[in-house]
């Protein structure tokens, strides 16, 4: 018999994208291997002596990749106390090194998220740089969180680098939680751009590049450049996980179309019928065109010629499609009617047309009632940039794992609020210590984390309340209670998860010598009980859950078997039963409770023949069963 024991590392993305490689090229693999010559072969690239070809490369970039693939056995811890609506929001808030939590999110969040949104540091020679740690990473940013912002200054002599072994196996993992229809936007400015776009070109092929946009960000011009120039914009690199997707672009006005003459064919609008291009281009765009009313004439602008050829003008005065002018000083223009449109939304211009930063400092510093992070995005930018690419009315995931002030969730929850939307976000926050000469560190936040979560708290309220009261001037005195109680609700909670090693033991396999064989006996007492014991059964079932796929926004319920707790995610997807004493009668209600899979703590069990009648009942009762 051969039960199946919870995995405790994250996902295994090569593992997972060999096996998409291999159901499209089985050819290509040979024992089990990848054999790259025949993959180029298939794919009409065959190998030559000439290496000369184009590539970007920096010092670190292979242990980049290496460090991005290698496997987390880290967890999310909840806390609930932290948290907003714990129980019943959708929405995360996560404390912990983004690389390590976009690891450990692989397994539930594959190709699950719709928009990511990140403003990294923009390398400006002040802001803090990541760096990252092979031998113990989640040890490492325990460390890291109680220390300041840390500076990349140009005199290190890899300024570039180290920003890029920042970015690269971040964006690497990043990539493979986005939807096949998803979209990544990514804030920078002048020092990085070029990098930015190189290294996006490699994660998410350069097919899939939709566009550079460039917001104007600063209002006043800056007068303290040395070389005299004031850089008044930043970008947004705009990348989609595959070459047909397509941002929404902007709603048209419908407004401007009317039906004053009441036209059976609906509300219209008038249009202008210039060309453009000359006769020599377009010889078949300049005529004379005749209003068969009055006889009178009228010649295209030279330059322009007419919109339309002759045939189609001829047409459309068939079906008094033309509006003649009233006086002599203007041209004809034709109808264009609302219900011809084959889109009701434009394209979307690169050029974003937003608020400055002044409008996003100001509106932190109102929410917060004082400076408490420098330079936060502007609320309109985010909104502009989430309304491209989700559905209100689908539950569509917008991630931002470089949070910052949670100017994300702020825009998540206020256009959700303002069209009934259902969007969820995660954001994903390093907690750097704020500066001890600071108001927000005077003011008792010690971290970032701390701010960004409060922002969230205060900006849900006010945008609740906001709501609440256009929902009863909507239900009027003469509304149902039918139709009271149907009334949508909305989200501003947020569950608050921090990074933390595994809730079990491991092992210490670190040699000892003769005469602390003593050690030994230690460790082994140690290792009686695998949980550890700071540890809740709050953390164990979130930690199950991430490793077995279930998104953290799933509903967990707790409830007595025979006088002994278990839980219940997402109506009986998984049932979770931990507590150490299990009976033949506990083993029997669980699984009369048919869930479709069942956990129980390996610690429960007496021995290897209680063990196996559990794994037959299941089976018996087509239940997936599990130890942990």
């Amino acid at each position: 018999m051969d039960m199946e024991k919870l995995d405790g590392y994250s996902m295994n993305i090569e593992n997972t994208e060999k096996e998409k490689l291999k159901a499209v090229f089985p050819e290509c693999f040979v024992e089990g291997k990848l054999d790259i010559d025949k993959l180029l072969n298939m794919c009409g690239e065959y190998i030559t002596d000439d290496f000369e070809k184009y590539e970007f490369k920096w010092k670190g970039k292979s242990e980049c990749l290496q460090l991005a693939q290698r496997r987390s056995t880290g967890t999310l811890r909840p806390k609930p106390d932290e948290s907003v609506n714990f129980a019943d929001t959708k929405n995360l808030y996560i404390k912990g090194d983004n690389l390590e939590v976009l690891k450990i999110l692989q397994t539930s969040y594959y190709g699950r998220v719709k928009m990511i949104y990140i403003d990294p540091p923009y390398n400006t020679g002040n802001d803090f740089v990541y760096e990252d740690d092979f031998s113990d990473p989640i040890e490492h940013y325990k460390q890291v969180t109680n220390m300041a912002t840390r500076s990349n200054p140009e005199t290190m002599g890899r300024f570039h680098t180290a920003w890029l072994n920042m970015m690269y196996p971040r964006l690497r993992l990043a990539a493979t939680l986005l939807r096949d229809d998803g979209v990544c936007f990514i804030s920078i400015d002048d020092n990085e751009v070029h990098n930015l776009h190189k290294i996006c070109d490699e994660v998410f092929g350069e097919e899939n590049f939709i566009a550079k946009l460039i917001w104007h960000s600063r209002q006043n011009v800056d007068s303290r450049s040395l070389n005299g120039a004031s850089i008044d914009h930043e970008y947004v690199l705009c990348y989609s996980k595959q070459s047909q997707t397509r941002l929404l672009g902007r709603e048209i006005d419908t407004e401007k179309y009317k039906n004053p003459d009441n036209d059976h064919r609906g509300d219209w609008m008038s249009s202008s019928m210039d060309g453009l291009a000359t006769a020599e281009l377009r010889p078949n765009l300049h005529y004379t065109i005749i209003n068969p009313e009055t006889g009178k004439q009228y010649n295209p602008n030279p330059a322009n010629g007419w919109r339309f050829q002759r045939s189609t003008i001829d047409k459309m005065i068939e079906d008094s499609r033309i509006i003649w002018p009233k006086n002599d000083n203007s041209k004809p223009r034709f109808k264009r009617y609302l219900n011809e449109i084959n889109s009701r939304f434009t394209g979307f211009s690169s050029i974003l047309k937003v608020d400055y930063t002044m409008a996003g400092t100001k509106e932190l510093r109102t929410l917060m009632g004082m400076e408490t992070v420098k330079f936060p995005k502007p609320i309109s930018l985010m909104k502009t940039l989430i309304e491209q690419i989700t559905s209100f009315d689908e539950e569509d995931i917008v991630l931002d794992f470089f949070s910052g002030s949670a100017t994300t969730a702020h825009a998540v929850m206020k256009l959700n609020a303002e069209n009934g939307g259902n969007r969820q976000f995660i954001c994903v926050q390093l907690p750097e210590s704020t500066d001890e000469k600071s108001e927000a560190f005077k003011a008792g936040y010690k971290n970032i984390c701390e701010i960004g979560m409060e922002r969230i708290r205060r900006a849900g309220a006010k945008i609740h309340a906001e709501w609440e009261e256009k929902q009863q001037l909507s239900l009027n005195e003469n509304s149902t209670d039918e139709e009271k109680s149907e009334s949508p609700t909305l989200d501003i909670g947020f569950k608050v998860f921090e990074l933390d090693t595994s809730n079990l033991k491991t092992w210490d396999g670190t040699p000892v010598s003769e005469e602390n064989v003593h050690s030994i006996l230690e460790r082994m007492n140690n290792m009686y009980e695998r949980v550890k014991p700071d540890r809740t059964d709050l953390d164990m079932i979130y930690e199950i859950m991430l490793k077995m796929g279930f998104t953290l926004d799933m509903e967990v319920q707790s409830i007595q078997v025979q006088g002994k707790a278990a839980y219940v995610v997402d109506n009986f997807l998984l049932l979770i039963y931990l507590d150490q004493t299990i009976t033949p009668e506990i083993v029997q209600e669980l699984c009369d409770l048919e869930p479709a899979k069942l956990l129980i703590g390996k610690d429960s069990f007496d021995d290897a023949t209680s063990m196996a009648n559990v794994h037959y009942i299941c089976q018996d009762k087509n239940i997936e069963f599990k130890l942990v």
